[in-house]
């Protein structure tokens, strides 16, 4: 059984309001839309460290924002988005499905079981991980061969294997998971940087989908006025943000853009996870 959680504030005193949730996740989607991500694992640390939430509850509440972003951003690509490219992806996508909602579903069920203590420490490692793939990603060229042969066994296998991982990922930092997908998808199995963008999206929403009803079931959202006056809020300026983010690409270089926030990314990581 899970144990009840403690007051999202105990001991702490803290200013949250919706204008200052929306006013965070602005600049936070703006960032993610010039990068092609979600900010996600940005919005981590000022859930926890900014807004004060416990570590526990601010996955959750990272967790319900994404799904937010993530249907947000289906519903704005809609008159647009064509799944003609992913038809050669489909079993890879679907073999991803099934391996990160497995994990997604239990993952979710660790965040409640593991302490607070052990969660920050796991968070930090994750982002500091995630920090240094976007550094290294910086410098690499979408042009590299796939990793993997074209043998459809092989692409299964490592589908639910890598849909694992990113399931895992995705319950423990509350993120879609498209900063991982959509690299695996280029890299691992060759597909085209538009494709896996489009592929990302459908497989992140079932993965996130599943690991909210599941903090729902946990009782991590028992406080509605999280909902209303931060996920909500946050949710709303992350997509915006987004938007205005994804009109201004081109205007900073990606890779420098990578380079900085990677960096920055570790750094508040270890200030907020390390001495908490």
């Amino acid at each position: 059984m899970a144990r009840p959680h403690p007051p999202a504030d105990a001991g702490k005193s803290v200013r949250r309001s919706p204008g200052r949730a929306l006013l965070y996740g602005a600049p936070i989607g703006v960032l993610g839309g010039l990068i092609g991500l979600g900010g996600a694992e940005f919005r981590l640390p000022v859930l926890a460290g900014v807004f004060g939430y416990r570590t526990r509850r601010a996955v959750a509440l990272n967790l319900a924002i994404s799904l937010i972003t993530v249907v947000s951003a289906l519903l704005i690509r809609g008159g647009t988005l064509s799944v003609t490219p992913v038809v050669a992806l489909l079993p890879v996508v679907l073999a991803m499905v099934a391996g990160a909602v497995i994990a997604a579903y239990l993952g979710t069920a660790l965040v409640h079981r593991v302490s607070e203590r052990h969660l920050e420490r796991i968070i930090f490692v994750l982002l500091a991980g995630i920090g240094a793939a976007l550094m290294v990603e910086a410098f690499l060229s979408r042009e590299a061969p796939a990793l993997l042969p074209d043998v459809l066994y092989l692409r299964l296998l490592s589908g639910v294997a890598f849909g694992l991982g990113i399931g895992l990922v995705s319950s423990l930092l509350g993120v879609a998971g498209g900063e991982l997908i959509i690299p695996t998808l280029v890299f691992v199995f060759g597909a085209d940087i538009r494709a896996a963008g489009t592929a990302s999206l459908l497989i992140s929403l079932p993965t996130v989908a599943v690991g909210v009803l599941r903090h729902r079931r946990l009782g991590a959202f028992a406080e509605r006025r999280d909902l209303t006056g931060t996920v909500a809020p946050m949710g709303a300026g992350s997509v915006i943000g987004a938007v205005a983010g994804g009109l201004m690409v081109g205007m900073v270089p990606a890779a420098a853009l990578k380079l900085v926030l990677g960096a920055v990314l570790i750094f508040s990581a270890a200030r907020i996870f390390l001495d908490r």
